[in-house]
């Protein structure tokens, strides 16, 4: 997912897709612990996901000040 798209996100559809990233990510990481995981890959992908949001989140905190 790109940041263009997550910008134009609400604030509450941004949290959900956090969520959801974030739990993803652990059960990556738990099939991963486990062996059982095929694309490695998609660990990496979901942890720079995780971050845009995080970042865009920030940004636009740091605007409503």
């Amino acid at each position: 997912m790109k940041a263009s798209e997550l910008k134009e996100l609400t604030q509450e559809e941004l949290n959900q897709r956090y969520e959801e990233t974030h739990k993803d990510l652990f059960n990556l990481r738990i099939q991963q612990s486990t062996g059982q995981l095929e694309k490695s890959s998609r660990v990496r992908e979901l942890r720079r996901d995780v971050a845009r949001i995080k970042t865009i989140m920030k940004e636009r905190a740091k605007a409503s000040r």
